[in-house]
């Protein structure tokens, strides 16, 4: 009997696997269509003042580089919650905030490396955002800063901006800075 039981068993195996389907719904894949977003704002970086919006929060204990003595000698680390603007003065219309750390990493030319997410809270573009994760060379009155990604609107955004230095004080740091940023997502 346990020898027939086997058999039927196993032919039973055999005839559900043949006959059986699987069954799954096809789709047509339909990529969505390539978007390319244009933005302009000003980036607002106060290291004085009764409120800065950045602050030291890690200094190494000795430095041997050339700018010593700038605001953000080599190897410090900053926090920053910085505003951003339509217009290059701080009372205008603020349209969302800048928030992450960036690092002094130049040891001869003063240089940032920045982590930073810019996140909008107002206009078509709310509660979006984007990332940049770049080496930003201070001293240069134009340069460019990776975007690595994004959020909300600007999901798998990756691109560019062109950042231009409105304003600039040398002896505190405080800094006013132009950002057109070009970004291709979905």
């Amino acid at each position: 009997m346990g020898k027939n039981l086997g058999i039927v068993v196993s032919f039973y195996l055999c005839i559900t696997f043949a006959l059986g389907e699987y069954y799954s719904e096809t789709r047509p894949i339909t990529p969505k269509q390539q978007v390319v977003t244009n933005l302009h704002f000003f980036f607002h970086d106060t290291l004085t003042a009764p409120n800065p919006s950045a602050v030291l929060i890690a200094k190494p204990t000795h430095t041997r580089g050339d700018n010593d003595s700038s605001p953000s000698p080599f190897g410090s680390l900053f926090a920053l919650d910085d505003p951003l603007t339509v217009g290059p003065d701080p009372k205008s219309e603020k349209i969302g905030n800048a928030r992450g750390m960036y690092v002094s990493s130049g040891k001869h030319v003063p240089t940032l490396t920045m982590y930073v997410d810019f996140g909008f809270t107002s206009c078509k573009f709310n509660g979006s955002s984007i990332a940049v994760f770049s080496r930003n060379t201070i001293t240069e009155k134009e340069r460019e800063v990776a975007v690595v990604g994004g959020r909300g609107r600007f999901r798998m955004a990756r691109g560019v901006a062109q950042l231009n230095t409105y304003y600039v004080n040398l002896t505190n740091g405080d800094a006013i800075v132009e950002y057109n940023v070009t970004l291709y997502h979905y």
